[in-house]
């Protein structure tokens, strides 16, 4: 029998190589994955797109805010006190989120519910000295702080009751605001005139508390200012506002009124009573290219119950102005009447003078400006105003191509209506377009104008047999798939 063929081992000594040549292979094959993974993933953290897919863009800041906070000079808290089951706790968080992503690390963020973290809310009161007795949004910067509040970023439906369903959000406006006031420094200082008359006794009233709620959001002090009693208007008066006056103003404060306005920087915000007796004034104005005419912006028509006659004017926003372009998606109601603008923006004698006009409001077209308004049913002729027909414009004066300059020039607004910040009738666009005035008067062009996000609410309306087939699908179907598919893996296993 043939002897079998030894087999040769192979030495043990080759093998050692070759284990470790796996080994290295591997290793680096893993580091070479983590890397790669790690890489991806910081990647990914420093560069990444986010979309807004909400029907209403409800996610998405502003351009105007988003290019200020990615340049903000200094650091900045903001922190949410709300509590978690609060209607609007979402909306509100997930606003400040957007304003810590696009701080680009200057912006540090707290949310704070004062009803479970007792602790924190008790160490944000001694940091900031606030009460924080009410939800709302905690903001500092450079040693400043100012407290939103709730109502200050929601509109609710019309009524009285507290309880009524909040109609839109304006979050992003009041914190844009408070956020660039804070880090700007001191308060602006508006006077109001007074000592002229108003439309009602209550007018004045409501015009005051309206400017001051602006005042309190916008970073300006409203003080009263009586004519009467003063020989010039003072040095530190950033703008003068003449709000629904019916009265006229005497030769010696229209005297005022033009040093006031022909001085290195003034600001004015005239909103017009059309019922009032103020020919001094309309004849400044004149000269500053914006005649109030003595019309009313009406529309009347025969229909088959009798006349109807409507003062209440439906307008609409110029979208070339940097006052309204950001509102022009808005329509505009002027309540109570109104008076058409003569605009003379091509006018040789104003642009000798360097006063640069532009309409800010127009009436939509059915409206016209009617000279006899007090007619049962006015017809349009030859001595009323067509379209177009102007409610608003703004003048600037002394201002120079050169945007270094421009915060030397005057600024004025000039509105045919007084009833815009009436309480039971001004709607949140009115107040929008009031704000943006006032910023752009003082130069804070760019606080103004965010608009606010509309709030929806979806109902959905199921049959009984709809609820009944959600029933059976959600509490037997589904459960029952997913038992039947564990009792075949279960029956697979006990085969194999």
């Amino acid at each position: 029998m043939p002897d079998p063929t030894p087999e040769t081992p192979k030495p043990a000594a080759a093998s050692i190589p070759q284990r470790w040549g796996i080994g290295m292979n591997v290793a680096l094959q893993v580091l070479l994955v983590l890397a790669i993974f790690f890489g991806v993933n910081r990647i990914s953290y420093r560069y990444h797109a986010r979309w807004d897919l909400s029907p209403q863009q409800s996610y998405t800041l502003s351009s105007l805010t988003q290019n200020y906070v990615s340049k903000l000079p200094k650091d900045v808290l903001i922190a949410n006190v709300f509590a978690r089951d609060a209607k609007i706790f979402p909306d509100v968080q997930a606003l400040l989120e957007e304003y810590r992503i696009h701080g680009k690390g200057r912006i540090k963020l707290r949310s704070i519910d004062p009803l479970r973290d007792l602790e924190r809310a008790e160490e944000l009161k001694a940091e900031t000295g606030l009460p924080l007795d009410q939800s709302g949004i905690v903001i500092r910067a450079g040693g400043r702080t100012r407290f939103i509040r709730e109502e200050e970023m929601i509109i609710r439906e019309t009524g009285t009751a507290t309880t009524r369903a909040i109609k839109e959000f304006r979050g992003e406006d009041a914190v844009t605001s408070a956020l660039m006031n804070l880090v700007e420094g001191g308060e602006r200082k508006f006077y109001l005139v007074v000592g002229k008359g108003s439309r009602t006794e209550g007018a004045l009233t409501d015009v005051m508390a309206a400017l001051g709620e602006l005042g309190r959001q916008q970073n300006f002090q409203l003080l009263p200012l009586n004519l009467a009693e003063i020989t010039q208007i003072p040095e530190d008066a950033d703008g003068l506002i003449l709000a629904g006056i019916r009265y006229d103003l005497s030769e010696r404060e229209i005297a005022m009124l033009k040093a006031y306005w022909e001085g290195r920087r003034a600001g004015l915000m005239v909103m017009l009573d059309p019922g009032g007796e103020t020919s001094r004034l309309h004849a400044f104005l004149g000269l500053n290219g914006v005649m109030p005419r003595e019309d009313r912006v009406l529309y009347a028509e025969s229909t088959g119950s009798g006349t109807r006659k409507e003062f209440s004017v439906q307008a609409i926003f110029d979208n070339e102005s940097t006052i309204t372009g950001p509102l022009s998606s808005s329509t505009v109601s002027l309540p109570g009447q109104s008076q058409s603008l003569d605009v003379r923006f091509s006018d040789e004698y104003l642009q000798n003078q360097n006063i640069t006009v532009h309409p800010l409001i127009a009436a939509t077209d059915r409206y016209w400006g009617e000279k006899n308004y007090l007619e049962d049913l006015p017809v349009v002729d030859d001595e009323d105003t067509r379209q177009p027909v102007y409610l608003a414009a703004s003048v600037e004066r002394g201002i120079v191509a050169d945007v270094r300059l421009s915060v030397d020039g005057c600024r004025m607004v000039v509105v045919g209506n007084a009833s815009l910040l009436d309480k039971k009738t001004a709607l949140a666009v009115n107040r929008d377009f009031v704000a943006a005035s006032l910023n752009w008067i003082v130069n804070r062009d760019r606080v103004s104008g965010i608009p606010s996000k509309l709030k929806h609410s979806y109902r959905i309306q199921l049959s009984p047999r709809q609820n009944e087939l959600i029933f059976w699908i959600t509490s037997i179907t589904m459960p029952g798939l997913v038992l039947v598919l564990g009792l075949l893996v279960w029956a697979s296993r006990r085969a194999a």
